[in-house]
């Protein structure tokens, strides 16, 4: 049984794939959006009251880089009037501080900056960008005097996970109320730099000592979200919160999705918001039925205590390894396929790979 559908809490707007930087674990689909079929103002415009007339109250601005599109600060704009919190995820090697001013004067609530390391030496490397890190700085010190809210998304890996003290005390010496500690996770592009990327088992311990150990010391003062990677865990996380539940994403030519790597699963049809409403999407599409709430899983998840809890976990991460969109999540213990998971991550986090696949967009 699945239970009443209820409205979503946030979207996420990609609008465009355009970016400068060429992070070996970017997460946007295999398959880029060129700039030629990138949504319109005005049809953004449309998707953002619509979202908001379903009950959404997070409109989530992002990319690629979402500052290449000169009409950002509309955009957030229209957003406010909606009533809606709005948040920038960005690389922020494109905020100066006129564009700041803008984004500000627009009413933006939030920006969320992504860091590859502590120092230039290791972020510029992971970025392949060069002044990255840099460039970023000086963007959080830009958002803190704007008066906005500033989180740090920290995605570590095996090549700067030695740098997490530091990239923890970064946050709190640029103002920032949060930081995300998020490990890479192992699908689209990130999963070609796997064998570069997973960390050991040792680095994953002592990176959850470092952040237990913080969340202490810094509590009253700085948030800490903690992301572990999947391949050594023992239950898997609601991804999402579960698919199609409480979040959606619009890719830049309008495809309507349950959650940002969705395309890589075959099969399903992802309809357009310039074919059909927000709202007739969210409630009636049969790619966000085909695995929203409980009703379509399979044994062991069918019936177990936590159905509810985790939702059956990653879709597109059982599809990875096991070839099966259906299958248990391979981070679940009790998935056939979790030993084989577990395999992997020793093998892989002990090959001598350090060269990473760069993600360009041609």
């Amino acid at each position: 049984m699945n239970a009443p559908l209820s409205p979503p809490l946030a979207m996420l707007m990609e609008l465009t794939h355009r970016c400068p930087l060429k992070c070996p674990y970017c997460s946007n689909p295999l398959a880029l959006d060129r700039a030629r079929d990138e949504l319109d103002t005005a049809t953004w415009k449309r998707v953002i009251s619509e979202a908001a007339g379903i009950g959404i109250l997070q409109a989530h601005f992002s990319g690629g880089e979402p500052m290449v599109r000169s009409d950002l600060p509309e955009l957030v704009r229209h957003a406010r009037a909606e009533g809606l919190y709005t948040n920038l995820i960005t690389s922020a090697v494109l905020l100066n501080a006129a564009r700041m001013a803008e984004l500000a004067d627009a009413g933006l609530d939030h920006v969320q900056i992504s860091f590859q390391g502590a120092d230039a030496a290791v972020a510029d490397h992971v970025a392949g960008f060069r002044d990255a890190h840099e460039k970023k700085l000086t963007a959080a010190r830009l958002v803190r005097e704007a008066g906005l809210a500033l989180t740090l998304n920290a995605v570590v890996h095996r090549q700067n996970l030695h740098q997490l003290s530091a990239m923890i005390d970064l946050a709190v010496e640029a103002g920032a109320q949060r930081i995300e500690v998020a490990h890479v996770q192992y699908y689209g592009w990130a999963l070609k730099n796997r064998a570069a990327l997973i960390p050991t088992r040792a680095q994953l311990d002592e990176a959850t000592r470092i952040v237990t150990a913080a969340r202490a010391n810094l509590a009253g003062t700085l948030t800490i979200d903690y992301v572990v990677p999947d391949y050594y865990a023992a239950r898997p996380k609601a991804c999402m919160g579960g698919w199609a539940r409480q979040f959606f994403n619009i890719t830049p030519s309008g495809k309507m999705l349950p959650c940002h790597a969705a395309e890589t699963l075959p099969g399903l049809v992802f309809e357009r918001v310039t074919e059909r409403s927000v709202g007739e999407i969210w409630a009636h599409s049969s790619a966000f039925e085909k695995y929203r709430g409980t009703g379509w899983m399979a044994p062991p998840c069918q019936g177990c205590a936590r159905a509810e809890i985790d939702w059956g976990g990653c879709r597109c991460q059982a599809l990875a390894l096991t070839g099966d969109a259906g299958a248990t999540d391979p981070a679940c213990g009790l998935s056939p396929d979790h030993a084989m998971m577990a395999a992997l991550a020793i093998a892989e986090s002990g090959a001598a790979v350090d060269d990473f696949a760069y993600r360009m967009i041609s």
